[in-house]
C-alpha cells in the first residue's frame, strides 16, 4: 500500500515501548530481578481480586470487566520472592539504581525529566498484581524521534514494576510466578503521529536501539514488548498489546487495518438490512436428544444451552475480517472471557452434531428467517448467561462503532479480543511512598549505537556489517572488554558471535557462559596460554560443566601450550609413520597429515606454526 493510500485511509498509530531494565534488584524490595527457571514454589497462596472506584468516584471499565468475570488467582513464591511481592508488606523505597537507567534513557531520547517522582497506584485486575494494582511514575516527557516519513513525537517516559508471569489457566483459576514481578522496566510512549506501518517498525527500532546503547537494559525473548495503539477514519482506537517481534510490526498494523475495514463493511450491509439483536432465550429443551458432544457434554453436568437471535445477520458470522478470524470469532472471543470454551453460529451449522432439525426449531423459537442468524452459548447458567449477555453486545457494536479494545497479539499476526480500552479512572496516588526529587547531575550519557557502529569502524578497522554486527549483539559490552584486554576486534567478535553460534548448533547448552568466563578466556588468549584453535573446547567444556572457572577448565583439558622443539617432535613421529603416503603422494598428503597433527596438538600449538613445521618435514622426505 502506498503512503497516500494510507493517508486516505486516515491512519493513526502510536507505540508503546516496555522495556526491563538489567538492575541488581527490583523496583520496590531488595530481591534480585532473576526469572526461575521451574516453577517449583516455595509456597502458593490464592486471592481474588475486586474493582474499586477513583477518588472521582469513577469505575475504569476495563477493571469492572474484570470483576465481572469472578477469577480466582493463585501465585507462586520463592526464596528469590518476599513479601513485597505478596502484597503482605508495603514497598520500600524506589530503586534508585532503576531511576538512574530512566534517567539516562530519557536524556539519550532528548526527553526532559521532571522536577520530582510521584508514585502512581495503576489499577489492574486480571491478576498480574497481587495487590490488584501496578506502582508506576513518570519520570519525563518530550523529546522526539526523526524517521524517513518525518518526526514522531515522543510522550511519556514511566518507570513502573513489572507484573507476575501467567503460568496456567485451569477453568476459573489462573496461576502466576512472582518471580519477575516488580523487576523494573521503562514504559516510553510515542504521540500518534505515526502514519505508515513502515514508519512504526523504524520507530521502535530507534527506540530499541537506544534502550540498548545504554548496555543496561535485559535482553531476550520477553524482556521487551511493543504496544502498537492504531485508528482508521471511521475506525475507532485499538491497543495492539505484547508484540515481541521488531519485525512483526508491519504486518500486524497491516492485519489490524484489514480488520477494522472489514467491519466497517459489515455495519454498512448491516444498515441496508432488517437488523436486531434479540432476548437471550435458552433452548435446552431443544437439544435433549442432540448428537452434538459438546452440548451433551455441558446438558449432562447441569448446564444449560441459550441462543441469542440475531435478525439480519444471516452469512455475515462466517465472513473474514483478518487472516483465519471472522465475525464469529470476534463474538466467541468475548464469550471465552467468561468461561465458555465458545460459541456455535448459523454460518457454520448444521454440523458439530447439531442437526438442521434442531436448527429449524431453535429459528421457530426466535421468530427467525432466511436471512436471521443466531448464535448458540452452553455452560453452567451463571456463566453462559454472563458470556451470552457480551456477546450480544458486541453484537449490538457491529451496527454501530468499532469497539475500542485491548487485543493481544498472537503468533500470526493477528490479535484477539482482551478487555476495553481502559479509561482515565484508574490512577490514584500510592501513600506508601515519598515523591522523589530528581537530579540528573552525574548522569552518564553514553553514545547511541549509531555512534558506537560508527567509532567500532573508524578505532578497530572493521566493515560496516562486523561493526553492526556486534553492537546490535547481547555481547556487546564484553567485546569491548575483550579489546580493552588486546584481543584483536575479529577475534572477539568470532568468539562472541560466530563461535557462539556454531556452539548453539550443536546444542551445546552455551547460555551456561557466564560473562566471568568469557572474560576469563580472553585472559588466556591475551596472555598467550590459549591458542585459537583450542577455543571451542574450551568453551564447550564451560558449557557443560558451567561450575568450572576458564582457567579450571583450560587446565582439566591440558592446554597448555608447549614450545617449538615439543611441537617439532610430534610431526616428526606423524610424518615417520606416513612415510609411504609421503612417498606416493608427495606434498598432496599435507591435509591428511595435518589432520593427525592438529588431533594431537589441538589447543596446545597454533595451527600455523604446526603447518609451517609439517611443511619442512614433508619437503625434507619428498
Amino acid at each position: 500500500m502506498e503512503d497516500r493510500e494510507y493517508s486516505d485511509l486516515g491512519l493513526k498509530a502510536g507505540l508503546e515501548i516496555h522495556q526491563q531494565l538489567n538492575t541488581k534488584h527490583k523496583l520496590f524490595c531488595k530481591c534480585p530481578t532473576i526469572i526461575r527457571e521451574s516453577n517449583e514454589s516455595i509456597k502458593s497462596f490464592s486471592r481474588r481480586l475486586h474493582v474499586t472506584m477513583s477518588e472521582m468516584g469513577e469505575v475504569d471499565r476495563a477493571a469492572l470487566e474484570e470483576d465481572q468475570r469472578g477469577k480466582k488467582f493463585r501465585y507462586l513464591s520463592f526464596d528469590s520472592t518476599c513479601l513485597v511481592e505478596d502484597d503482605e508488606e508495603p514497598p520500600g523505597e524506589l530503586n534508585e539504581e532503576a531511576l538512574e537507567i530512566a534517567l539516562e534513557i530519557a536524556l539519550l531520547l532528548g526527553m526532559k525529566p521532571l522536577d520530582q517522582v510521584h508514585v502512581m497506584r495503576k489499577m489492574v485486575i486480571d491478576g498480574s498484581n497481587t495487590s490488584g494494582f501496578q506502582r508506576t511514575a513518570l519520570v519525563a516527557q518530550g523529546g522526539e524521534i526523526m524517521t524517513e516519513n518525518g518526526v514522531v513525537r515522543l510522550g511519556d517516559l514511566m518507570i513502573e514494576e513489572e507484573s507476575a508471569k501467567r503460568v496456567k489457566e485451569s477453568g476459573s483459576e489462573t496461576t502466576y510466578s512472582l518471580d519477575r514481578m516488580g523487576i523494573p522496566l521503562v514504559e516510553i510512549s510515542t504521540m500518534p503521529d505515526i502514519k505508515t506501518p513502515k514508519q512504526a517498525q523504524e520507530t521502535a527500532s530507534k527506540i530499541g536501539m537506544i534502550l540498548r546503547s545504554t548496555g543496561r537494559v535485559k535482553r531476550g525473548i520477553g524482556t521487551i514488548r511493543q504496544d502498537i495503539n492504531i485508528s482508521i477514519k471511521n475506525g475507532s482506537r485499538v491497543e495492539l498489546k505484547g508484540v515481541q517481534r521488531l519485525e512483526d510490526i508491519e504486518d500486524i498494523i497491516e492485519i489490524e487495518i484489514g480488520r477494522q475495514k472489514n467491519l466497517i463493511g459489515i455495519r454498512n450491509e448491516l444498515e441496508n438490512r432488517d437488523f436486531e439483536v434479540g432476548e437471550i432465550t435458552e433452548v435446552t429443551s431443544v437439544f435433549n436428544k442432540t448428537n452434538c458432544e459438546l452440548i451433551k457434554k455441558n446438558i449432562d453436568k447441569k448446564g444449560i444451552v441459550i441462543a441469542i437471535p440475531l435478525k439480519g445477520f444471516q452469512g455475515l458470522l462466517g465472513q473474514q475480517i483478518a487472516p483465519g478470524r471472522r465475525l464469529g470469532t470476534e463474538m466467541s472471543d468475548y464469550a471465552k472471557k467468561y468461561g465458555v470454551g465458545g460459541i456455535f453460529h448459523t454460518d457454520e451449522l448444521p454440523g458439530y452434531g447439531i442437526t438442521e432439525e434442531e436448527i429449524s426449531e431453535i429459528r421457530k423459537i426466535g421468530g427467525l428467517d432466511g436471512q436471521d442468524a443466531f448464535a448458540l452459548l452452553a455452560e453452567e447458567n451463571k456463566i453462559v448467561n454472563e458470556a451470552g449477555y457480551a456477546v450480544s453486545i458486541r453484537a449490538k457494536n457491529c451496527i454501530e462503532d468499532i469497539p475500542e479494545e485491548t487485543r493481544g497479539v498472537k503468533e500470526d499476526c493477528t490479535s484477539r479480543y482482551m478487555r476495553p480500552l481502559p479509561g482515565e479512572a484508574r490512577m490514584y496516588p500510592e501513600t506508601d511512598i515519598l515523591p522523589i526529587v530528581i537530579n540528573t547531575e552525574g548522569i552518564t550519557i553514553r553514545e547511541t549505537l549509531e555512534d558506537k557502529i560508527e567509532r567500532y569502524q573508524k578505532e578497530f578497522f572493521i566493515d560496516g556489517d562486523l561493526a553492526t554486527q556486534i553492537a546490535f549483539s547481547e555481547k556487546m559490552l564484553l567485546f569491548e572488554k575483550a579489546t580493552q584486554m588486546g584481543i584483536k576486534p575479529t577475534v572477539a567478535i568470532d568468539i562472541l558471535e560466530n563461535k557462539y553460534k556454531e556452539l548453539r548448533r550443536e546444542k551445546i547448552p552455551v547460555e551456561n557462559i557466564s560473562d566471568e568466563n568469557f572474560e576469563g578466556v580472553f585472559e588466556l588468549i591475551a596472555s598467550k596460554e590459549l591458542v585459537r584453535e583450542g577455543i571451542n573446547e574450551l568453551l564447550q567444556l564451560i558449557a557443560e560443566e558451567p561450575s568450572l572457572t576458564a582457567i579450571e577448565a583450560f587446565e582439566m583439558k591440558g592446554m597448555k601450550m608447549v614450545g617449538k622443539n615439543d611441537v617439532k617432535e610430534v610431526v616428526i613421529k606423524v610424518v615417520e609413520l606416513n612415510l609411504n603416503k609421503i612417498e606416493e603422494e608427495g606434498k598432496g598428503c599435507f591435509s591428511a597429515l595435518m589432520g593427525e597433527c592438529m588431533a594431537q596438538l589441538r589447543g596446545k600449538a597454533e595451527g600455523s606454526t604446526i603447518s609451517l613445521i609439517l611443511k619442512e618435514e614433508i619437503d625434507k622426505r619428498s
